[in-house]
């Protein structure tokens, strides 16, 4: 790709859960005509794991996120993407529930495809990208915790919620089932990428999870795409509190020692040290990036349009 590329012809795959992927998602719509989401699937709590509780299916909640981000700044996709985020209050069994989960599922069981069921929901939406699971089935995660006042003390937990929870330093994530069939439309997209962005979001639920789906990790080392982790703007109370910058690409590294990276993307203002991080990004072959993409406020969100300019000027340089 040129440096003059049109950018609405980047082919973009964005990898996470969340919040994260939201943020992400909300700036490459912005600078791709060609998104797609990757989600994961291993929500247990709320709205979506009272659904996938009751009815067996995969936890809609991340993917309705997903779908909200990348609607348009019209007031169409502003309504929708209100619509699909609101939630009921009541007394009763509604209470909490997503109206965006309960279409999503409303519509997997009309149609009899998890797929077709989201693309249907984007069009809706006029969502400006496509929304995927990383797996066809339900998946638990699950951790083991080192406690932080003795290094030889360590627990299992297992359950999303009870990771994002858990007290300690989390050592190693991995998925239950051990080796799940991933959702082929995520594959194709990774394969056919130019850019594939990992992050930012939750690491040990919503990012490193993809590492974990045996048929995406292999994917992720056999694209001809970039290969793009955004990092957080600070690290999370419970999952990965007192991590560095630095320690979250080892963490990476660790889970998936075969997969090179070609960027590394950081906001300035939370890298206490540049040449640590830099050590760090060349031991995964890639290059650091610096760039604000921090709400203006300060607060510990990206600003979708920094976030863009960032992705940007990354992808029109198209090198290490």
């Amino acid at each position: 790709m040129t440096a003059d590329a049109d950018q609405g012809d980047v082919h973009v795959v964005a990898l996470g859960g969340g919040h994260g992927l939201a943020a992400s998602l909300a700036a490459l719509r912005r600078i791709s005509g060609s998104v797609t989401a990757v989600v994961t699937v291993s929500d247990d709590g709320g709205s979506s794991g009272r659904l996938r509780r009751e009815l067996g299916v995969l936890p809609p909640g991340d993917l309705r996120m997903a779908l909200a981000a990348l609607c348009g700044d019209d007031e169409w996709g502003q309504t929708w993407s209100r619509v699909v985020q609101h939630r009921f209050r009541s007394q009763g069994e509604l209470h909490n529930h997503a109206v965006g989960n309960l279409l999503i599922v409303a519509l997997w069981e009309l149609l009899g495809d998890t797929v077709e069921g989201l693309d249907w929901v984007g069009r809706l939406l006029g969502a400006k990208g496509r929304v995927l699971p990383m797996a066809i089935v339900p998946l638990q995660l699950e951790a083991v915790v080192r406690d932080g006042a003795a290094d030889d003390a360590v627990t299992t937990v297992r359950g999303q919620e009870a990771v994002a929870l858990a007290t300690g330093r989390v050592v190693r994530v991995s998925l239950v089932p051990a080796d799940p069939p991933a959702c082929p439309e995520a594959v194709q997209a990774i394969l056919a990428a130019d850019w594939v962005v990992l992050g930012p979001g939750s690491w040990f639920s919503s990012v490193i999870p993809h590492l974990m789906v045996p048929e995406l990790a292999a994917a992720l080392t056999q694209t001809q795409a970039k290969r793009l982790v955004a990092l957080n703007l600070a690290a999370q109370p419970e999952e990965t509190a007192g991590l560095s910058p630095q320690a979250h690409l080892e963490v990476l590294r660790e889970h998936a020692p075969g997969l090179a990276l070609d960027v590394v993307l950081a906001d300035p203002k939370t890298v206490p040290d540049v040449g640590a991080l830099e050590r760090a990004a060349k031991t995964l072959d890639a290059r650091l990036a610096l760039a604000p993409v921090g709400m203006a406020d300060g607060s510990p969100r990206h600003d979708p349009e920094l976030l863009a300019a960032a992705y940007r000027d990354i992808f029109s340089r198209g090198r290490i």
